[in-house]
């Protein structure tokens, strides 16, 4: 009888969940699967302004877009520009927050790491475009970077369209956007650590460093392995929204990556086929690079996405 009872309740349960999952999985179906029956215009002559319906009448032209693609003059340069930036983003943007939470764990001042806390996850709530301004306007001519040079009698510089400047413009403003904001999931994961562990290092003579490599880092581990599965996959997902504020003609050589090429290409010049097979090719190589890391994580930590 009782057994019947968890049984009826566990039913109960779970019938619930799954209704309150429907209008999320009706909401993916829509959004996200039905909208892939376009990605056949890759393999066709889809002619910008013709209707949708004309999808299946259009010229099937096999792999003609990707061969286009590979062998453009502009390959090597934006496939070149897109992994640079990344790995920009990943050396600086995946390590940053980690070193963030790990030393803001280790202040005993709880008001003040609640205001470092509140003070670290503001940029991320700031509009792109709005930090995209501001940077633009600090870097120009007659910002507040150049009449700083000019009071220490420096000449000016034009920032803005130095092709060896925009990289490092690129990272510290994804940099500073993001590792407050990113760094909540450690926070969250750090303070689920048992402070019994804590406790114990003290008793037998581990400082805060010892007690932090330890305990702590480890702790974390998990929850590393997966960001940085998620962060490796997305490797050649650069940050386009920003880049196209950015980038100017004069920096193309370093900013311009598969993201603004698409732009350029597709919403521009309206090439839909040519962009949705770049947009496909670049799809299956961060597939393939997730389920690469995924595996290597899983072999060297025990952890990963599947």
């Amino acid at each position: 009888m009782k057994q019947r009872s968890i049984q009826n309740t566990w039913k109960r349960e779970n019938r619930e969940l799954m209704v309150l999952l429907t209008p999320f999985a009706i909401m993916i179906i829509i959004f996200c699967y039905i909208p892939l029956w376009g990605l056949v215009i890759a393999f066709q002559d889809y002619l910008a302004g013709n209707s949708l319906f004309a999808i299946s009448t259009a010229k099937w032209v096999g792999l003609k877009h990707f061969k286009r693609f590979v062998n453009s003059m502009f390959f090597g340069r934006i496939l070149r520009n897109t992994i640079r930036l990344s790995l920009l983003h990943l050396a600086f943007g995946f390590t940053i927050p980690i070193l963030f939470a790990l030393l803001l764990n280790e202040v005993r001042n709880v008001h003040y790491k609640r205001f470092v806390q509140t003070v670290s996850y503001m940029p991320h709530f700031i509009s792109t475009v709005v930090v995209a301004g501001m940077m633009l306007s600090f870097l120009d001519i007659n910002g507040i970077v150049n009449t700083l040079r000019a009071a220490f009698g420096l000449p000016g510089k034009s920032y803005i369209t130095d092709p060896k400047a925009y990289p490092v413009i690129y990272t510290i403003l994804t940099t500073w956007k993001g590792f407050g904001f990113s760094s909540i999931l450690y926070f969250s994961t750090i303070t689920a650590i048992d402070p019994s562990l804590y406790e114990s290092a003290r008793m037998d003579g581990a400082n805060r460093w010892q007690q932090m490599l330890h305990i702590t880092l480890p702790g974390i581990q998990y929850i590393i392995a997966v960001k940085l599965v998620l962060q490796v996959g997305s490797i050649l997902s650069s940050n386009t929204n920003l880049a196209l504020l950015l980038y100017r003609p004069a920096t193309y050589s370093t900013s311009d990556t598969i993201g603004t090429y698409i732009y350029r290409e597709g919403i521009i010049s309206g090439k839909f086929s040519y962009t949705t097979a770049v947009g496909l090719f670049m799809s299956i190589i961060e597939f393939a690079l997730t389920f690469l890391t995924n595996k290597i994580s899983n072999r060297l930590t025990g952890y990963g996405l599947w």
